[in-house]
């Protein structure tokens, strides 16, 4: 990183209490030397969502991926164990596999070699001459994995602390939406032409809803600071009034079992750095992910989530297709807005402005995020 870069006094403005607060700097949006240090101190060591148990039922499924360019490979053994490594093959750094499927091995499409579910190489043509070459000592590189109630998660860092800790206040603040009960119903992928860390912060900034999305959930939508649990590394827990994701605001498939005392209006969010967040509501849970492509290109998968018991409806098909067109035009809604201010964080015009009492989420995310980039120590204490 550059000078610039590491100068923490460019940051003051936004590490002060809110009410003194302004928005970051543009580089943080923009700097190709600050998007990788992001890979190496938050994407490389923090457990990473990944993928619903569900979506790898049987033995010999799979599910590729790239994080921050990373090649990786979630499958599921003969014995029904789950398993990630590195998606490169021992020999030459091939991929061995590409998208999700079902196979009974990988073979590398360049040489032939051939791998297990678990990574590990069971096949090699014409290195039996080579010296020293141990067939059964080579594999692809694991990956830490591990399963939060239905949500698979990996770290590439060995040394990184057990999932069940770093899942703890979600535990706590989100263990009764029964994720673990629930199944994939459908998912968006969409590319959106913006930094990863817009993402989040447009799905915690509840200053613009009743604006921007007044003729969707705008108006369904109210929410007390009070209600709002920010914790120190950037993660926070949001409990709101918001009616369900539906162009009427009606649970098309009725409440959740375990959630029948709860209101209509019942919602919860949820950030987990660096790239997990859960939105909860009455009928259905969404985790969404933001997978970073570079500076200024993100990933983003949403995940829709219903009680196994809604898909022995007769109309479930055509009744999440519903759930799922609505959840597209308010993605659409944001998109224009994300676009515009990835384009000022470039322009020598752009001065952040100030932070609202209303943007404390993102005032928290973005001091919880500043901290692992450039350290905590310039951080003022929270109001």
């Amino acid at each position: 990183m550059t000078d610039s870069q590491t100068d923490r006094s460019g940051y003051a403005a936004t590490r002060t209490a809110l009410s003194r607060s302004h928005h970051a700097p543009g580089e943080i949006y923009t700097s190709p030397e600050i998007f990788r240090r992001e890979a190496e101190v938050y994407f490389m060591r923090e457990w990473l969502f990944v993928a619903r148990v569900e979506g790898l039922p049987n033995p010999g499924d799979y599910h590729t991926l790239r994080v921050v360019g990373e090649p990786i490979i979630i499958a599921r053994d003969k014995g029904g164990e789950l398993h990630a490594c590195y998606n490169m093959c021992v020999h030459r750094g091939v991929e061995v596999a590409y998208g999700s499927g079902n196979t009974r091995s990988f073979k590398c499409p360049y040489h032939g070699w051939v791998y297990d579910l678990d990574g590990s190489l069971t096949g090699a043509a014409y290195m039996g001459d080579t010296e020293g070459f141990d067939l059964k000592a080579c594999r692809m590189r694991p990956l830490r994995l591990d399963v939060w109630r239905g949500n698979i998660f990996v770290n590439f860092d060995a040394d990184a602390r057990p999932l069940a800790e770093a899942v703890a206040d979600f535990e706590t603040d989100f263990a009764f939406l029964g994720m673990e009960k629930c199944r994939l119903g459908n998912r968006i992928v969409m590319e959106l032409d913006c930094n990863w860390k817009f993402v989040h912060e447009n799905l915690m900034d509840f200053y613009h809803v009743g604006v921007l999305h007044a003729n969707t959930f705008g108006a369904k939508f109210a929410w007390e600071d009070e209600n709002v649990h920010a914790r120190s590394d950037g993660g926070l827990s949001i409990f709101y009034d918001a009616g369900p994701p539906t162009p009427g605001a009606e649970p098309l498939l009725g409440k959740m079992p375990w959630l029948e005392d709860r209101p209509h209006s019942f919602a919860c969010t949820g950030y987990l750095p660096p790239n997990l967040t859960i939105f909860g509501r009455i009928d259905c849970i969404r985790p969404m992910v933001a997978w970073p492509i570079d500076e200024s290109h993100t990933q983003v998968i949403i995940y829709h989530l219903f009680p196994e018991s809604f898909f022995e409806r007769a109309d479930i098909e055509e009744t999440l297709k519903i759930y799922h067109d609505y959840q597209l035009t308010v993605l659409e809604e944001d998109r224009s807005m994300l676009i515009s201010m990835q384009s000022a964080m470039s322009s020598p015009a752009y001065k952040p402005g100030r932070l609202s009492v209303l943007e404390r989420p993102l005032h928290n995310f973005l001091n919880g995020y500043l901290d692992r980039i450039i350290g905590d120590d310039g951080r003022e204490a929270a109001e």
